[in-house]
């Protein structure tokens, strides 16, 4: 089997831009890498997510429980990885995500406010995704851990010309925001993610490149 490394985070923390430069430089490194993201909006299989998204069952994220939107994303992965990377994965290949399970977990695990209860939700998610759908498990995820009030600054200011969205039910939600982050950090820390601190102690977001040669290293010490 070939490796996958997940770049994680909230929205407007950067996810994007720092798989397409790690995706640059391992393959300037010489490594054989593909690079995906998730949610897969170019496949008729992100039907239901974008219909989500865009609040069609409901003008609030909680309007959906968690395991029911978890289970839209969970057919959007299994199609794309039937469809697209399973046999260049299972041949070795290297696999960078933008987004994985580990979304779900963040995103869906935030709607639940007692312990014990995302606890369950997330041995559910586990199972479903990486034992039910024999999804691969990551070996690594890296978490852009960025403030609030810094990723909805970025957010407001980038255009993402490979969503045709009207709006995101989850992205103009501050409050869900704020709690996503909170979530967020906590299961990172639980899960044992390597958290990339995005933000300089002054709160200032530290540049691009200082941020990817901080990933680049943790990455090729553990390949």
């Amino acid at each position: 089997m070939g490796k996958l490394l997940v770049i994680e985070g909230v929205d407007g923390s950067g996810k994007a831009t720092q798989t397409a430069l790690l995706h640059q430089a391992l393959t300037q490194l010489g490594y054989t890498v593909q690079r995906t993201s998730f949610p897969n909006y170019d496949s008729p299989s992100s039907s239901l997510i974008k219909m989500y998204l865009n609040g069609e069952f409901g003008e609030n994220a909680n309007s959906v429980n968690a395991f029911a939107a978890s289970a839209f994303y969970a057919v959007d992965r299994f199609a794309t990885f039937q469809k697209q990377w399973a046999q260049f994965y299972e041949e070795g290949g290297l696999l960078l995500c933008d987004r994985y399970t580990t979304s779900n977990m963040i995103h869906q695990g935030s709607k639940i406010s007692d312990v014990e209860d995302r606890q369950e939700y997330l041995a559910w998610l586990i199972e479903l995704e990486y034992e039910r759908f024999c999804l691969p498990k990551p070996d690594s995820v890296i978490f852009l851990e960025v403030p609030p009030q810094i990723s909805q600054r970025l957010r407001k200011q980038r255009q993402d010309l490979k969503r045709d969205l009207a709006k995101d039910i989850h992205e103009s939600n501050l409050d869900y925001l704020q709690k996503t982050y909170e979530i967020a950090c906590q299961i990172a820390r639980e899960e044992n993610w390597h958290i990339i601190t995005c933000a300089d102690q002054g709160g200032n977001l530290r540049s691009i490149d200082d941020i990817h040669q901080e990933i680049l290293a943790h990455v090729r010490q553990y390949l």
